[in-house]
């Protein structure tokens, strides 16, 4: 490219003086003239050209400009892709559900029950942070509809963080169901028999529990296991001192006692588990009721599976320490301590045969009492027996379709007998 900008005096300076040569002699005025125009002709083209290269170029340097931006975007695209696909394989989704109907007549001054209802709805996340850290949750809808007035409710059952010490120790904090009884960390619809969950760990345990709290679990070999955690304990109300009434749910809940649970289980032979739980609380009423101390746990429970055949069994048992002179005192004012609730206690045992791979039935025998201590009164026939037989289909091993019959008869008590049917599903 030769970028020219002739000055025309110039130009004629030189035309001029080639005209007074004696070689040039021959020129006239009118040769120079188209001399000169065509000399501004090939000018002008020449800074035409010039314009239109450096159009070209500047057109050039946008393409490659945005070449460069477009190639970041895909980069940064790319990038988000992975990290979305890394995010998928280390997050979980879960769930399970359940709908029940219950047609039970009532006795004793028992009313009547016949209603349907979605017990349960509940969703698992899950998520993997690295090899050795990891959260899961679990967030339930009670009774299929919750707010002011309504009956159901919304409940966060699980919210909690592990973190491996090494490959057989985990420590774990946050808020947890815990290691007590048979249904309390497995209650899934399809992993159990009967529509609705056992009266023992029900009233006794109390099914389902969890607390807020921090500890280890892991493998000590030989088949053996072990639970250990301090965590957030019950605040128990003068509902006749129910344990069930005390379950705080880690909703401002009252800290002034906590607890301490403990487990260890053996599964050292194929089909057997074998457990014990203890647990203590300094102040079973969180300093509120007068006459309330501390209150020991105990529960011991065995699932034996061989072919076809499960045999269910398990005993749970509250240690309430009262002070009697303090629960005067608390009379006095107001509070009254239920007679025969220092000792709580109940068990149950359960035969189960799976007659096929999507049929199974069982049958249960329940015994309970929340005032089975020894200044009961006139609570001495406060025990109460409950029979359940049933049947259970799985149509998908993580779908089932229960039917069953429940059955009480007991002294100075509210009966309800009759039909439960229920639909629970996994995932």
């Amino acid at each position: 490219m030769l970028p020219i900008n002739f000055n025309k005096k110039i130009a004629l300076a030189a035309l001029l003086s080639i005209a007074i040569v004696p070689q040039a002699s021959a020129l006239t005025l009118e040769d120079l003239a188209k001399r000169l125009d065509a000399l501004e002709s090939q000018n002008k083209q020449l800074q035409q050209e010039n314009s239109d290269l450096r159009t070209s170029i500047a057109a050039t340097d946008r393409k490659a400009e945005a070449a460069i931006i477009a190639s970041e975007v895909i980069a940064d695209s790319t990038s988000g892709v992975q990290k979305l696909a890394n995010f998928a394989d280390r997050t979980a989704l879960g769930g399970y559900g359940e709908l029940h109907y219950n047609n039970l007549s009532g006795k004793g001054g028992a009313s009547d029950k016949d209603e349907i209802d979605f017990h349960r709805f509940v969703l698992f996340f899950e998520h993997e942070f690295n090899d050795d850290i990891r959260f899961f949750s679990e967030l339930e809808v009670e009774h299929s509809i919750a707010g002011d007035g309504k009956k159901g409710e919304v409940e966060l059952e699980q919210a909690y963080i592990d973190f491996d010490l090494n490959n057989k120790h985990t420590a774990r904090a946050g808020l947890f169901l815990l290691p007590v009884g048979i249904i309390n960390e497995t209650h899934e619809p399809p992993t159990f028999y009967g529509t609705e969950r056992n009266p023992v760990e029900k009233n006794i345990i109390p099914a389902t529990w969890w607390a807020a709290g921090a500890g280890l679990h892991g493998q000590l070999g030989g088949g053996f296991s072990y639970d250990a955690y301090i965590h957030s304990g019950l605040a128990i109300k003068t509902q006749n001192f129910k344990i069930r009434s005390g379950r705080q749910k880690v909703s401002k809940a009252k800290a002034n006692d906590q607890a301490m649970t403990a487990r260890l289980k053996y599964t050292g032979v194929p089909g057997l588990e074998l457990a014990i739980t203890a647990q203590h609380q300094q102040d079973m009423g969180q300093g509120l009721i007068p006459g309330l101390e501390s209150g020991n746990l105990l529960e011991t429970h065995a699932i034996w599976s061989t072919g076809p055949f499960t045999l269910k069994a398990l005993y749970a048992e509250w240690d309430i320490d009262i002070s009697t002179s303090k629960a005067i005192a608390g009379a006095a004012m107001g509070v009254d301590v239920a007679t025969g609730a220092d000792k709580q206690k109940g068990f149950y045992i359960e035969p189960s045969y799976k007659v096929s791979e999507k049929f199974g039935v069982f049958a249960r025998f329940n015994q309970w009492d929340n005032q089975a201590g020894s200044n009961s009164g006139d609570a001495a026939n406060s025990e109460k027996e409950q029979w359940d037989i049933g049947i259970n289909y799985w149509p998908h091993e993580d779908v089932v379709i229960k039917a069953d019959y429940q059955y009480q008869n007991n002294d100075n008590s509210k009966d309800q007998n009759g039909l439960n049917l229920g639909l629970g599903y996994q995932f």
